[in-house]
């Protein structure tokens, strides 16, 4: 059932996000075509089915927020974009395609990525079924969440750390911004949407943290054990860049281990929602055994 549940919301964000990209109108065709590459890629749509799971969590009805949904995901495909280019990780394949880049050029594919970033907080705005005060909330959460406190702030610190080894310390600081940041914001999102009480909102955000710390730990280990079919791009970049990461600081053991006790605080963190948070439960614990 929870495989379900995921499939079906990740088909309605696929169906949705066309749609809201065509309604913000690019002036340039191949800046268009650039921006739809990379958002029609493929992948989970791991963070907009987040943010409808917390928004039923919170007592609401998920669906009812795919607009914002479109637009944290639209947040994480410019991160990508950006990721990929020559100046960051220089990466040849996403989701197992040629990243951006290589299809479209340096230039156009950082106009893409910068492109669906400020449409992301364009399409926040046609949320409908909620106040305005409730928007303006739900964007300062993407706001923060992929600014320099946030994603731009722990990329900064990846960038500067590539060939140094790093303590655990500035690896979780880092990662906090750059991978979980976002989780962050599209479960606040889903909540506030929801119109979530303060205790409900806090648990939420603890599970939020713990998610993400685990899905850091857990994307390391594929790096190094993964299979590159499955993963959509070439295992070992971590070693090839000279990135500090869970299992280059600790040992393989020790990172999945790290990874089980951050999924066990997550679900632990759900314990006073009930029922409603049974899918983010599943979630979390389908961490441990992913392959991608």
């Amino acid at each position: 059932m929870f495989q379900t549940e995921w499939e079906a919301r990740r088909k309605l964000v696929e169906e949705a996000l066309p749609v809201e990209l065509k309604a913000g109108g690019a002036l340039d065709d191949t800046l268009a075509a650039s921006m739809m590459y990379s958002l029609m890629a493929g992948g989970k749509r791991l963070r907009p089915v987040l943010l409808m799971a917390a928004a039923d969590a919170a007592g609401g009805h998920g669906e009812d927020f795919l607009t914002t949904a479109c637009a944290m995901e639209m947040i994480h495909t410019y991160s990508l974009i950006h990721d990929d280019l020559p100046a960051m990780d220089n990466d040849d394949y996403r989701r197992g395609k040629l990243t951006n880049h290589k299809v479209y050029g340096a230039g156009m594919a950082l106009l893409a990525g910068d492109g669906l970033l400020t449409l992301a907080f364009e399409v926040i705005l046609r949320q409908t079924g909620v106040s305005e005060k409730t928007r303006l909330e739900v964007a300062r959460e993407f706001a923060v969440a992929a600014g320099p406190a946030g994603m731009v702030g722990g990329q900064a610190i990846d960038l500067v750390s590539e060939g140094q080894r790093i303590d655990r310390a500035t690896l979780r600081k880092m990662h906090l911004g750059k991978t979980g940041a976002l989780f962050r914001a599209a479960i606040r999102a889903g909540a506030i949407l929801a119109g979530a009480a303060p205790d409900t909102l806090a648990a939420l955000t603890a599970y939020a943290d713990a998610f993400g710390l685990a899905f850091q730990i857990t994307d390391d280990i594929l790096d190094v054990v993964g299979d590159a079919d499955q993963i959509g791009k070439p295992v070992g970049s971590d070693e090839k860049n000279q990135k500090s990461t869970y299992v280059t600081l600790t040992s393989l053991e020790e990172a999945k281990r790290l990874a089980r006790q951050a999924v066990d605080e997550a679900v632990a963190a759900l314990a006073p929602l009930g029922d409603e948070a049974r899918f983010l439960r599943e979630l979390a614990e389908f961490l441990i055994s992913r392959q991608q």
